[in-house]
């Protein structure tokens, strides 16, 4: 009897905590619990096959707690399907194709604290990317970084002492790149052109919002406010579109679909894999929280996340081709008016 009722506590908590981030509010103790989906999947499965395997349903209260569990289980797996290697691909993989038309990216949170910058430089120097985004980056990763710049022509250079400097270094050119700060003065994000070749030029923009945290913003506001601002800007854009960084927030949130639904961007992991990203630390908790979303017009080369570099981050890399005649069956789903009403209520929001 122990067992059941210790069974049935470990239910009913992965009964809560699957109900816990379908409320809209915006506190961090409930948008915390958009992360660990393939956590509480597996808690849930777990909690369903021990119930089933040790103990026979004969009440009606058993019945009612398999089905729960059940419900949230399908729930679970629901929001993580996607991402797995069962599900279609969003965005095509590309075998052959013009290298005057591809470009690998490198993106990753550096850790402002990280000492051992050498591990980070090695990987990019494995990788041989032809754009590099550091995020929470001061003045000694600029000096440990700058000279890329004789490889890297084109930068945007913006260190700062908050964990929310930034740094991009690009073999590509960089038409009128600007440092935008969209939500607070202290929170910049990049908006630039990029040259691709002679004939083809692309928009990218870079974010590293402000995740909600109880000491600094125990709402997600700034937070979603910044990603649909990004996302408006992406949807009303005329050229191929790359929105990149390190967002904090997961790729199946209800936010962050929402944002894929606003800028009409897709999202290589999907029918790939996780790639989770965070937290480098911890083997049990990680989560994707770095992205690289794209327009219709691109497709996959390749795509992986990098070795551990001493940060709280893996890096996330992703070789991308401009083939704006493959993609065009794939789209995200529209929004709704509903939708689109609560999307202006946050971009409304202080």
């Amino acid at each position: 009897m122990k067992l059941k009722n210790f069974l049935i506590g470990f239910g009913v908590i992965a009964i809560i905590l699957t109900l816990i981030p379908l409320f809209s509010g915006k506190y961090w103790w409930i948008r915390m619990f958009d992360y660990p989906h393939v956590q509480l999947t597996i808690l849930t499965f777990t909690a369903f096959i021990c119930y089933f395997i040790r103990f026979d349903i004969k009440k009606w209260s058993d019945y009612v707690f398999v089905v729960a569990i059940c419900a949230c289980l399908v729930f679970q797996f629901y929001k993580i399907y996607p991402y797995t290697a069962f599900a279609e691909t969003q965005v095509k993989t590309i075998k052959s194709f013009e290298q005057n038309k591809n470009l690998k990216i490198f993106v990753s949170n550096a850790l402002q604290t990280n000492k051992k910058k050498d591990l980070l430089l090695k990987e990019i120097k494995v990788y041989n990317p032809d754009l590099v985004m550091l995020l929470e980056t001061d003045q000694d990763w600029y000096k440990a970084t700058k000279h890329l710049q004789k490889e890297f022509k084109y930068t945007v250079i913006k260190p700062l002492p908050n964990t929310y400097g930034m740094i991009l270094y690009s073999k590509k050119e960089l038409i009128e790149p600007k440092v935008n700060f969209l939500v607070a003065d202290s929170i910049p994000s990049i908006e630039t052109r990029l040259k691709l070749n002679n004939q083809d030029t692309i928009q990218v923009y870079v974010i590293h919002p402000t995740p909600p945290m109880p000491q600094h913003n125990p709402k997600s506001t700034d937070r979603d406010k910044e990603m649909m601002m990004v996302g408006k800007m992406a949807r009303e854009s005329k050229l191929p579109t790359l929105v990149m960084g390190d967002f904090n927030d997961v790729a199946w949130s209800h936010t962050t679909l929402k944002f894929q639904r606003l800028s009409k961007l897709l999202d290589p992991r999907i029918g790939r894999g996780f790639y989770t990203t965070y937290n480098a630390n911890s083997f049990l908790f990680r989560w994707p929280l770095d992205h690289v979303f794209m327009s219709k017009d691109f497709l996959v080369d390749d795509i992986g996340k990098g070795n551990n570099i001493n940060s709280d981050h893996f890096p996330m890399y992703i070789s991308i081709v401009l083939d704006k005649n493959n993609n065009r069956n794939n789209k995200v789903q529209e929004l709704t008016e509903q939708a689109m009403e609560r999307i202006n209520k946050t971009l409304n929001e202080n």
